[in-house]
């Protein structure tokens, strides 16, 4: 009877556990759903609002007809950008994307993102910086495209969410003797611990209402998670709210 009574109160343990697992991944999938509707929703009514307008008879005015134009186009861009990410989340995590590995200078990778993108930091007056001069190559082994776009996400999202005057700054580390770790660090908002184990969902906002306005699909960090994972490397995060984070990766050097 002890045996027994072990047995029925195992299974309903265990049954209780399943039941509050699929009810917290219900629960996600309806946030998703929802999050989905909304990032795609607010570009079509955009679109559809400006081109309502040039039908009603603002066609007729030139200078109306080409901004409404522009900024109809541009909802549409926006919306195709959130369709692309999707579509590259869903290769990569049924392993339908295709990596294209080779050896490239990770430093010079680097300093190539800073370049594109320190129009957009000094807007902030955020520097964008190494943690000190990398005067010698660091080769690794990785797809060099895929790898551009994890540090363009990492650092457009330090930039984001970075404070005014504030840092970006990169460091490349050996790590063991074939990986190297990558950090990204900034002296922004941070983030605080209950949203940290969440950050890498589809759409998850950790700002619900002002980040949307600083554009991007609200995939960037799922992509990067895809990616890194998918060159079977780790990425890694750390915060302190209110004073910054740091995201960082593996990669494998190149021999």
């Amino acid at each position: 009877m002890r045996t027994l009574t072990h047995e029925i109160e195992k299974f309903a343990k265990d049954k209780k556990l399943e039941i509050e697992t699929l009810k917290v991944r219900e629960n996600y999938r309806k946030e998703f759903f929802g999050n989905v509707s909304h990032e795609l929703k607010t570009p079509l009514f955009t679109v559809q609002g400006y081109i309502e307008t040039l039908l009603d008879g603002a066609m007729d005015d030139k200078k109306v007809r080409k901004k409404y134009l522009q900024r109809a186009n541009k909802g549409v861009e926006r919306l195709i950008y959130i369709v692309k990410d999707l579509d590259m989340i869903t290769k990569l995590e049924v392993g339908d994307l295709h990596l294209e590995y080779e050896e490239f200078d990770i430093v010079e990778l680097v300093q190539s993102v800073f370049e594109m993108f320190e129009m957009k930091a000094a807007k902030k007056n955020i520097t964008l910086t190494f943690d000190m001069p990398y005067d010698e190559p660091i080769m690794v082994y990785a797809d060099k495209e895929r790898i551009q776009q994890v540090v363009t996400n990492l650092v457009v999202n330090s930039i984001k969410y970075g404070r005014e005057e504030g840092t970006t700054e990169v460091s490349i580390e050996n790590l063991i003797k074939n990986k190297v770790i990558v950090r990204i660090t900034d002296n922004g908002e941070g983030i605080e611990k209950h949203n940290i184990a969440r950050i890498f969902e589809r759409f998850y906002r950790i700002d619900k209402s002002g980040s949307r306005k600083e554009g991007g699909s609200g995939l960037g960090l799922s992509i990067v998670k895809h990616i890194i994972e998918a060159h079977k490397e780790k990425i890694y995060v750390e915060s302190v709210f209110g004073m910054g984070s740091e995201f960082s990766f593996t990669l494998e050097k190149a021999k």
